[in-house]
């Protein structure tokens, strides 16, 4: 499975308008094609998995791929195409071992040295960032900037996804460091048309 290059992240944390389905649903309409599925707030497993299947759902019908935060178990349970593993998650060789090697699994890394240790796990891409700073963590990781971007895009031949701050105008100069997509969340969830924000981040990625 190809890694995606748009992918939008839900959240309900950081607006009230719209729950995780309904995002999933208008950045898919908007043309993401991977939605990730991130919710930091104490749920059960039940609640994670009801919500997980109903995504992966709508990503089937659209042709796109579920990425499930964190939970190999909920990303198993949901049959979700792609699982995204923080620092402090399972491992990468346990995820792999559950999942197989037919759902995609992504590392996150917060600077240099760590993206290329993550990179020499069985990840399938990285999560790189936050390349600008981000807003929508509490106790989020100092701000990447570009430079280091791209000594890490340089570094591994994993393919990787920028993520912090990322907006459509910002794209462009993104992919100049040699990242393979972006991961989007403010720019899509806040926005006054989450559809047309969506298809403006594709149009400036894809050109």
């Amino acid at each position: 499975m190809d890694v995606p290059r748009l992918h939008v992240i839900t959240d309900e944390t950081v607006q009230d308008r719209y729950g995780h389905l309904a995002l999933a649903r208008l950045a898919l309409a908007g043309g993401a094609d991977a939605v990730q599925f991130r919710e930091k707030r104490p749920w059960t497993t039940r609640q994670l998995l009801n919500v997980g299947r109903a995504i992966v759902a709508a990503c089937r019908e659209a042709n796109a791929v579920a990425v499930i935060d964190d939970r190999a178990d909920v990303a198993l349970s949901a049959r979700a195409g792609g699982l995204h593993l923080g620092r402090n998650d399972l491992d990468v060789a346990s995820a792999r071992r559950i999942l197989g090697n037919a759902v995609l699994i992504g590392g996150t890394a917060n600077s240099y040295d760590e993206a290329m240790a993550v990179a020499e796990t069985d990840v399938d891409y990285l999560g790189v960032g936050p390349v600008y700073g981000t807003q929508s963590k509490a106790s989020p990781a100092p701000a990447l900037g570009l430079e280091a971007l791209a000594r890490i895009a340089c570094g591994t031949p994993k393919p990787v996804v920028a993520i912090g701050g990322i907006t459509a105008t910002r794209i462009p100069e993104t992919m100049q460091t040699g990242a393979h997509g972006v991961a989007v969340l403010s720019e899509v969830v806040n926005a006054d048309d989450p559809v047309g924000a969506t298809r403006a981040c594709r149009t400036a990625l894809l050109g």
